[in-house]
């Protein structure tokens, strides 16, 4: 009698429905950007090639992250961390750092641009749980470290401006500290200050106060700082239950701004309809049960937290974009994951999700084969 392993398979069900997410973004984007591409470029599929390359390199950096073993990356997680901070730095070295639209968020590789916040979001979750991994029971020292550590990045990324990643950083942190049992002390630590900073923040400038009160009442400044949130209405509004049809979109004709990127949920609505929202809506929901489900079947403490991590930050902030598309909170800039142009977003999101494949299929306990001669 032999006995032989069963190979460790991926999570097909993830992998399918993040795979639908990017390719249709793909779609999606071609709709949304090839009339603005061609006024632009000349070129109405600008914004689509340099997506499909982006997918190209998010599929190989998937597969790579999949096959890193988890000691490894529990071992060089504040390295991770710091090189994060380190290139989030590097924004503001001039020749380095690359401004759009008034901030500064980008470093110019040469051959193509890259969002260091895409990879600190990350690098914080995997070096939070780390520590979290470290012992049962979350210490106060604990908390001040990862503390430091959140503080570090977000400032970072504050001064870019970015705040809409800030807050999207600040909700993930408190959210994995509640998961990894934060006492009532320990939270309090985190999350006063991130309640107080949250309306310094807006305060301190002028433009966040506007968008503040342009959320409020968008039909104050309709040229102004509510005009964003007006034209998203009004392709939500037309879409209806079915949409105008693919393709079909009267917004994207340069009257919503980023409908490419931070708004093109905006543009689904219109063509697609609410079905097509709830289609989209549901394909995340997908993506992060599979990851709960991978958290949950984790083989240790440290891959669980990495997974269910993941998961958050995938559901933040898809869920901080729909919100802002349908005006349920003030506007900010954030791309909607897989589907808002941007390659390093896709790229890293990507990556995180090589990561969930890599626990899941360390998770599966191969059954025995027993062969009868």
């Amino acid at each position: 009698m032999a006995e032989r392993k069963a190979p460790l398979v991926a999570d097909k069900i993830l992998l399918a429905a993040t795979l639908t997410l990017a390719l249709f973004g793909i779609v999606m984007q071609y709709s949304a950007s090839s009339y603005i591409a061609l006024q632009q470029t000349g070129d109405e599929f600008f914004y689509v090639k340099k997506q499909a390359l982006a997918l190209v390199v998010a599929l190989i950096a998937g597969f790579g992250a999949s096959r890193l073993k988890s000691a490894y990356l529990k071992k060089f997680s504040l390295a991770l961390l710091g090189v994060s901070v380190v290139l989030l730095a590097l924004v503001f070295v001039p020749g380095l750092g690359v401004e759009k639209y008034g901030a500064t968020r980008w470093l110019n590789l040469g051959f193509t641009t890259f969002q260091p916040s895409e990879l600190a979001k990350f690098a914080l979750v995997i070096f939070i749980s780390t520590r979290l991994s470290e012992r049962s029971t979350l210490r106060l020292r604990d908390t001040v470290q990862i503390l430091i550590a959140t503080l570090a990045v977000c400032a970072l990324v504050m001064l870019e401006p970015n705040m809409s990643i800030t807050v999207c950083i600040g909700l993930c942190v408190l959210l994995m500290l509640f998961i990894g049992g934060c006492g009532i002390k320990q939270f309090a630590v985190m999350a006063v200050p991130v309640v107080v900073a949250i309306p310094l923040l807006i305060f301190a400038e002028p433009y966040r106060l506007k968008r503040l009160l342009a959320f409020v009442d968008p039909w104050a400044s309709p040229l102004g700082e509510g005009y964003q949130l007006i034209q998203s209405y009004y392709a939500l509004g037309s879409g209806g239950w079915f949409g105008l049809g693919l393709f079909n979109s009267r917004q994207k004709y340069m009257f919503l701004p980023f409908a490419e990127s931070d708004f093109i949920f905006a543009v689904i609505g219109e063509e697609l309809g609410l079905i097509g929202c709830i289609f989209v809506i549901a394909l995340f929901v997908v993506v992060i049960w599979r990851g709960i489900t991978i958290a949950m079947r984790a083989r240790d403490r440290f891959q669980t937290y990495v997974a269910a991590g993941v998961s958050i930050v995938i559901a933040v902030q898809t869920l901080l974009n729909i919100a802002v598309v349908s005006g349920s909170i003030p506007p900010t800039g954030l791309p909607m994951p897989f589907i808002s142009s941007g390659g390093s977003s896709l790229v890293v999101f990507a990556s995180a999700v090589g990561l969930l494949e890599g626990i899941a299929r360390n998770s599966q306990i191969p059954p025995s084969f027993h062969k009868m001669y």
